[in-house]
């Protein structure tokens, strides 16, 4: 009986820690969702998930992105999600279906204002990740386009990174039929692109203890 006390004692307590393990709200798109992927697995957002734990991180990583999504979509979800998981980091992937479908370029920067402005407002840390626009949309709204992301992580002094398909979006290799959606090889590569910045923000990993 006391063994399987101490037994379940040992459950509730690992459990608590699970619980209490700061949150990485990846929120965002197709590109993190896994659009298009044979297996869910192969995402760049799970394997951030393994990198964590490899590394020693103690996060859990939630990933709220919706094929598909809008700034506009986004921000109608965000406080919901904010709510719910409470974040300790916000990655926010939005934007590319924005300039897909032409929307105004103000409006898209008036709605990821207004996440990064309840990201902080929850206490949490955002990241950006920038996204551009094929050079058949026009050198004005490509142009537009790129500003707004490089230009909110100046105002708001947040990390960005630049240029999430950067190193895919030129290699077809790395695409899907479609040559939007990182293929899975394209994946690790997009993991590559988040983490130098990501990892700043993350508290740091637990030392190996000393022989």
């Amino acid at each position: 009986m006391k063994r399987l006390l101490t037994l379940f004692v040992l459950i509730v307590a690992c459990a608590s820690a699970r619980a209490e393990a700061p949150v990485i709200l990846v929120f965002g798109d197709s590109i993190s969702a896994g659009y298009g992927l044979p297996r869910v697995d192969q995402g760049w957002v799970e394997l951030l998930k393994t990198r964590l734990k490899t590394q020693g991180y103690g996060y859990q990583v939630v990933n709220a992105s919706v094929s598909g999504e809008t700034t506009a979509g986004g921000l109608a979800r965000l406080p919901r999600a904010l709510e719910l998981h409470h974040p300790a980091i916000v990655i926010l992937e939005l934007g590319g279906n924005d300039g897909l479908r032409a929307l105004p370029v103000a409006q898209m920067r008036a709605n990821l204002t207004q996440m990064l402005t309840l990201t902080l407002a929850a206490a949490a840390k955002p990241l950006l990740l920038g996204m551009r626009m094929p050079p058949n949309y026009g050198p004005h709204y490509t142009e537009e386009f790129a500003l707004v992301f490089s230009d909110l992580a100046k105002e708001r002094k947040i990390p960005l990174v630049p240029f999430l398909l950067t190193d895919i979006a030129l290699s077809p290799n790395l695409l899907q039929g479609d040559e939007i959606h990182p293929n899975e090889q394209g994946q690790p590569v997009l993991l590559d692109n988040v983490w130098p910045v990501l990892k700043p923000l993350l508290s740091p990993a637990p030392k190996p203890l000393s022989k």
